[in-house]
Order: structure tokens, then C-alpha cells, then sequence
């Protein structure tokens, strides 16, 4: 008997459901990043970034009880649950690896790259404490807590059951063109949150070409997001989860301009439109990404079909 498949036998059973398992853990994973973003958010409108003034730990403790106060508990809430992600991603990855032959191939791979992600966060996590809120380091930390974001969602999306019709077309393309614009307007975004620039061109006119940025990256992210949604209103045999992604994308991007606008109108002076502006548009960035993965893999229907015809 030869070393591979002595190695494929020795391998742990894996259970019939250990993907919807897998699929569940990702999904929950990306549910809880979510309100991690949103609660990073709160803790930066309120000023609370530097409340624990040490890392990792708060006051020299784990649980602060003598300084605790509002801002303190966003701080220390904020790293509890970013540390709860953090080992909830080693699992992902360990089960993702134990239960390998239950799952396709690339999954044990993604979930390390997830994991490396989170890591990587924790640090950057650490030193916007130690570096004093430095905005690179806390418009970088925003991104990669993006990145890892839409990560989980690949992946879970990648993982549920889906039969497509094979009427994506370029879709797919338009659909990955959308995510990278929205992602990168999210960046463009935190770095006017990081460096306020919105209070900064108002009050002394600085740092205006920074925001100004933002408000012009607002074009060619909603244009693109816009074609992929009239398409798909215009593609009568697309997918109904397609279709469903790309209407619920509609109500992200038209909350998110609401939104968006209110916050400049009111100059970030109303918390809660800054929190919501920032999880909307992660929400938005989320729905394109499942929309185009789902896509990728409808297109590979009509691949199929090509190969099978021929």
C-alpha cells in the first residue's frame, strides 16, 4: 500500500453535515465581524479609542472595574469580542482541517488566510493603541477587518448549496468590479474618519482634498453597483438568489447615500448616522461579494455545458 493512501486512510471520518457545520461557523464568523465593525465605529466617534490606555489588557486587568465608564466598556467590549473572532477562526481553521475530506479542497487554505487575516488585525489592533490612534494604522486596521470580512463571506458562499442557470453573462465581472470600487471607497472612508477630515475642512480648511476624495469615489462605486443591478433586472433567467442579492444590494446602496448624505449634512455630529454609515456600507460591500461568488460559479454551469455539447 502506497504513503498517500495510507495517509488518505488515516485521515479522521468526517460527518456527513461537517460542511453545513463548517458553513454555519463561517456565516455566525461573519455576522459577529459585522457588529465588531460596527462597535469599533462607536468606540471611534465617541473617543473611546485610547480608553484602555494599555494592550492587551485594560488598566492592567481583564476586567477593568474601577475605571469602567461608557467609553472605558466600548474599549474593552470592542477587544472581548475581536479576542471571541479570534479564537472562533483557530476553530474554523482546525475543523476545516480535520474534516478535509468532507470539504472541497481549497477550504482548509481559506480558512487559514481568514485566520492570518485576524491575526494580523490583532496586532494592528495593538499598536492603534500603543502608536496613539495613528490614522494609517487605524485606516489599515478598518481595512483588513473589511477584508477579513468578505473572506468569511466568500467562503461560506462558496460553500452552500447552488445549482445556477447559466445566464450570469459578464455579471460576474461587473459584480468583482463592484467590490473592489466599494471596498476601496470603504478605505477612502476610514481615512477621512481616522483623520477627520470632514470637522477638518469645515472648521479650518484642511485636509479638504481627503474628504473631497471620498465624496468623488461615491461615482464610479454607485454607477457600477447601479449597472449591476439593472442587468440583473434585465436578465429574466438569472437565479432567484442572484436576483435577491442584487435587490438587496439596490437597499444598501440607496440607505447608504441616505445615509451618507445626512452624516455630511449634520458634520458627524449625530453618532448613530456615523455607526450606521459604516455598517451599511460593510453590509453593501458583503452583498456584492456573495452576489459575485454566487455568479462566479453559475458561469461555471455554462462552462460545463460548453465542454459537454462539444
Amino acid at each position: 500500500m502506497s504513503n498517500s493512501v495510507l495517509h488518505r486512510s488515516s485521515l479522521p471520518t468526517a460527518p456527513a453535515n461537517a460542511k453545513t457545520w463548517v458553513t454555519r461557523l463561517v456565516f455566525g464568523l461573519a455576522i459577529a465581524t459585522l457588529f465588531l465593525m460596527a462597535l469599533g465605529s462607536a468606540t471611534r466617534v465617541m473617543n473611546a479609542g485610547l480608553s484602555c490606555p494599555d494592550w492587551p489588557l485594560c488598566y492592567g486587568e481583564f476586567v477593568p472595574r474601577e475605571q469602567m465608564n461608557l467609553q472605558v466598556f466600548l474599549e474593552w467590549f470592542h477587544r472581548l469580542v475581536a479576542t471571541t473572532i479570534g479564537f472562533a477562526a483557530i476553530i474554523l481553521t482546525a475543523i476545516a482541517g480535520w474534516f478535509r475530506r468532507a470539504l472541497p479542497s481549497w477550504t482548509p487554505w481559506a480558512a487559514s488566510f481568514a485566520l492570518s487575516l485576524i491575526v494580523f488585525q490583532g496586532v494592528l489592533g495593538g499598536l492603534t493603541v500603543t502608536e496613539l490612534l495613528r490614522f494609517d494604522i487605524v485606516t489599515a486596521h478598518l481595512g483588513t477587518g473589511l477584508l477579513f470580512f468578505s473572506t468569511l463571506l466568500a467562503i461560506g458562499t462558496a460553500l452552500v448549496s447552488y445549482q445556477g442557470t447559466g445566464s450570469v453573462g459578464k455579471l460576474k465581472w461587473i459584480g468583482a468590479s463592484a467590490v473592489v470600487l466599494v471596498y476601496l471607497q470603504s478605505i477612502v472612508g476610514g481615512l477621512v474618519s481616522s483623520r477627520w477630515a470632514l470637522h477638518q475642512c469645515f472648521g479650518v480648511n484642511q485636509l479638504c482634498t481627503v474628504m473631497n476624495s471620498h465624496i468623488v469615489g461615491v461615482v464610479p462605486a454607485t454607477i457600477t453597483t447601479l449597472t449591476l443591478i439593472i442587468l440583473s433586472w434585465r436578465t429574466p433567467a438569472l437565479h432567484p438568489a442572484l436576483r435577491r442579492l442584487a435587490n438587496l444590494a439596490g437597499f444598501f446602496l440607496l440607505l447608504q447615500i441616505t445615509l451618507g448624505v445626512a452624516t455630511f449634512r449634520l458634520h458627524l455630529q449625530v453618532e448613530p448616522l456615523t455607526i450606521a454609515h459604516q455598517a451599511i456600507g460593510a453590509s453593501l460591500l458583503g452583498t456584492l461579494v456573495a452576489f459575485t461568488v454566487l455568479a462566479f460559479r453559475d458561469a461555471q454551469v455554462f462552462l460545463i455545458g460548453i465542454k459537454a455539447e462539444g
